[in-house]
């Protein structure tokens, strides 16, 4: 990031803030005194605003206000429980940034009143997220970029986290940012060239299956979506990272659909707007990946982008064609605007065939999915009971929810067709989050597979601890998952050793 951030070990005795914007994080109060580490400057001030409002000090937790200093600098007061979840601190914090980000300063200082170092941490991942400055080709002057960040009442705790948070945000902006990318500016072709950048930049290894070569393999299932695009730039992109001391292999796979029409069953206008984003999936994997490389985790990962659009044209698929995928299962279509679980079956072959320990996909696949849960909360299926736990683990440590559901075997019989191994889905749609996962199921080998339905990528009043109405959902969910997949590993290692 081009933000310079700072740290001071204690908050300003004066108020002196070397900020015109300061976000205050404090614990709740005790009886009925303010909250504890609240500077001395600011005593009276708050001590004027609850007397204006009404209301004691018991109020301010969970809400928070905002006032002016003598200085005029805009000071916001967050007062967190260290019991409230991760998903709630976040959301607190979000609200209490809003304001003084609403703003554009050119700089910030972050104050921690006795808190403890995983809520300021959040707290720094929040403003990091919030002041990030995302697409748009707005005319007029745009957003001023936050340049400085000054963070006060750091202790060594706070600074060990530190690289962490900042992976965090940086690989979480990125998602952001693809998927915010109109249709014309992130095409298959673009979208490949900025992956070659990164790779780059990364030290990544790249390998493009391009149309042609996809064709000699015999992915079927991939290229049956792919053909109703003029241009054959179509790819499943296959990054590389192996980082010394690696103890484990992790698949991510994400669905790239740079365009969704429906293809031949056309989406109508209301559910085309948007269709830009369906590739969120890639750029959550995407951005997984960059996170963990840059966290240094001890596990080789290759990550699967399965990048393509679904055009309506005279090549396009069509309902009760027969395609035969990668793995040699005949597929019945039965409707064209489930082209994901297509791109996917193909892409979770290929990723299945370097033998990881740990699949995970995601994908923006089914509206039963919103339907089930809105967009507060995504939807994750897992090939094992132990992976559900790991999945609700790293939600809890993340702040990013999920919800775990079954697929169990007999919906398989639903997907029985007369013509070919296997339907692609339903016409009715029932179940069709649960039957798309019975489906993917059949393509990702003797791995471990979680299945990631991005319900919650997109929330119009932002999601715990980032504002945007695209949220970069997944990507801290993922690092935590492989942070405890890896401990848990290191724990059962140890057993077997004594």
């Amino acid at each position: 990031m081009s933000l310079k951030l700072q740290c001071h070990d204690h908050l300003p005795a004066g108020g002196d803030w070397p900020a015109s914007h300061v976000l205050l994080v404090l614990p709740p109060p005790v009886g009925k005194a303010l909250p504890a580490g609240l500077p001395a400057a600011l005593r009276p001030l708050l001590e004027q605003v609850l007397a204006r409002r009404g209301v004691g000090v018991a109020e301010l937790a969970g809400e928070g206000c905002v006032f002016q200093d003598g200085a005029g600098r805009l000071i916001s007061v967050a007062v967190v429980a260290p019991s409230a979840s991760a998903f709630e601190q976040g959301t607190a914090l979000r609200k209490a940034l809003a304001p003084l980000l609403a703003e554009h300063p050119a700089s910030l200082a972050l104050g921690f009143g006795r808190i403890a170092a995983d809520l300021a941490g959040r707290a720094v991942f929040a403003a990091l997220v919030n002041a990030a400055v995302l697409p748009t080709r707005k005319g007029g002057k745009g957003a001023r970029a936050l340049r400085q960040l000054h963070l006060h009442g750091v202790d060594t705790s706070l600074r060990e986290r530190l690289g962490r948070v900042e992976a965090l945000a940086e690989a979480n902006t990125l998602a952001r940012t693809l998927t915010l990318l109109p249709p014309n500016d992130l095409d298959p072709g673009a979208y490949r060239e900025r992956v070659r950048k990164l790779a780059r930049t990364q030290g990544f290894g790249l390998r493009e299956l391009d149309v042609p070569r996809l064709k000699r393999l015999g992915a079927g299932a991939f290229l049956a979506v792919a053909q109703g695009s003029a241009n054959a730039d179509a790819a499943i992109l296959h990054l590389h990272w192996k980082p010394r001391g690696a103890r484990r292999r992790l698949a991510l796979v994400g669905k790239g659909i740079c365009f969704d029409t429906g293809g031949h069953n056309l989406k109508t206008a209301r559910h085309m707007y948007g269709m830009h984003e369906d590739m969120n999936g890639s750029a959550v994997a995407l951005a997984a990946l960059q996170a963990i490389a840059a966290l240094r985790l001890p596990v080789e990962v290759d990550c699967f982008l399965a990048v393509a659009q679904n055009h309506l044209s005279a090549g396009a698929y069509k309902q009760n064609d027969v395609v035969t995928a990668l793995d040699g299962t005949t597929i019945e279509i039965v409707h064209t605007d489930a082209e994901g679980r297509m791109v996917l079956a193909d892409t979770l072959t290929l990723a299945a065939r370097e033998k990881p320990a740990l699949i995970v996909d995601f994908a923006t696949l089914t509206g039963s999915m919103v339907t089930a849960l809105g967009r507060l909360q995504s939807g994750v299926f897992a090939s094992r009971p132990e992976l559900e736990v790991l999945a609700r683990a790293a939600s809890a440590a993340s702040g990013e929810r999920v919800v775990c559901f079954a697929a169990e075997a007999d919906y398989d019989a639903l997907l029985d067709s007369k013509v070919a191994d296997i339907k692609q889905c339903l016409q009715e749609g029932e179940a069709d989050h649960i039957l798309a996962a019975r489906f993917l199921n059949r393509f990702r080998g003797e791995a471990d597979w979680i299945h990631v339905d991005l319900s919650s990528y997109s929330n119009s009043n932002g999601l715990g601890a980032v504002a945007s109405e695209v949220n970069g959902f997944g990507v801290a969910w993922t690092v935590a998952l492989v942070e405890q997949w890896l401990a848990g590993e290191a724990v059962v290692t140890r057993k077997r050793s004594t």
